[in-house]
């Protein structure tokens, strides 16, 4: 296969992946914006530190009111991160790749741009006409671009051959989750904690369910634990190993499409992308969740980060460097 292919079918599927929990974050926020009030201030720059952004946001805006905030997130042209950014990236490798995916992939994800694109018109008009307020239905969008990712994992799973095309769209899909599944995890670090005091409180225990939410994993975590605790709902979203938005299942799905991938060439070596996703697999296998604690819930979260960053420039130095 082209690595020209391989690449946007990798790039893709990460940036649908980045839309999707983009909204998430978003949405969590939004809705604990609405249950706490006024309780917790400055609830949002917060979350813009989360994801990486602040700098650019910084340049973009001088106020970081909710607007500013969920604008720079989901409709900013000048953040390439921004849901309809990642949309339309998503777009444009797609429309490179035609001969590759199906017809009902290129429509999903087409009408989905489109969608994203004609709303984020509508907003900015509302914004603009109504000032600093959220006039228009928030959670209504951020649940349809969620609902629209899953569409177009669904197509992509029932009308692609599973083959490499396959494979490097897992690899991308996986790679992206475990990063902001850290990511979702980390906002009780940046933004849910405003103080000490509150830790075993209803504020506190409210904050977590919210987390819980976010990740969609708050009924499969209720199969499992009997209480909203903070240690098992972080034991929960990393080393789950059955929960396909834990990161150590994302590491394994990963392995997996790279074994998959390379044994696909007959008499290649192993290669290093291969090598450091299986030693990391292997030592997230080795974690329990008070050795995790005991180091700091962030700091075992930005070592996640480099190690995710550190994979994937191997992945596209392998793969993707001609």
């Amino acid at each position: 296969m082209l690595s020209r292919v391989a690449e946007s079918v990798f790039w893709m599927n990460r940036y649908i992946e980045r839309a999707e929990n983009y909204s998430r974050f978003i949405d969590v926020n939004h809705q604990l914006s609405l249950d706490l009030n006024e309780e917790v201030p400055n609830q949002w720059l917060p979350l813009v530190h989360t994801t990486g952004d602040y700098e650019l946001f910084e340049k973009r805006y001088s106020n970081p009111t909710p607007v500013n905030v969920i604008r720079f997130m989901t409709f900013d042209e000048e953040n390439p991160n921004s849901i309809f950014q990642c949309l339309s990236k998503a777009r444009e490798n797609a429309r490179t790749i035609r001969e590759n995916i199906s017809t009902s992939m290129w429509e999903v994800l087409n009408e989905f741009y489109l969608y994203v694109k004609n709303y984020r018109k509508l907003y900015l008009e509302s914004t603009e006409a109504h000032g600093d307020t959220l006039s228009m239905d928030l959670s209504d969008f951020l649940s349809t671009v969620r609902k629209s990712c899953q569409s177009f994992y669904g197509c992509s799973d029932a009308t692609i051959s599973h083959d490499e095309v396959w494979n490097f769209a897992l690899l991308g899909r996986f790679l992206e989750r475990a990063d902001k599944t850290t990511r979702i995890l980390d906002m009780k670090y940046f933004i849910l904690l405003p103080s000490v005091h509150d830790i075993g409180s209803t504020l506190d225990l409210l904050q977590w369910l919210s987390l819980l939410k976010s990740a969609s994993a708050h009924e499969m975590y209720n199969r499992k634990y009997k209480k909203i605790d903070p240690t098992d709902i972080a034991e929960f979203l990393i080393l789950n190993d059955t929960f396909p938005r834990s990161i150590i299942f994302c590491i394994q799905e990963m392995q997996e499409a790279l074994e998959k991938i390379s044994g696909l060439k007959e008499g290649l070596p192993r290669n290093s992308a291969q090598d450091a996703t299986t030693v990391y697999l292997n030592r997230l296998r080795s974690e329990n969740i008070k050795s995790i604690f005991d180091k700091g819930l962030h700091e075992y979260l930005d070592d996640i980060q480099i190690e995710l960053n550190q994979i994937g420039s191997k992945i596209v130095e392998r793969f993707f460097t001609n």
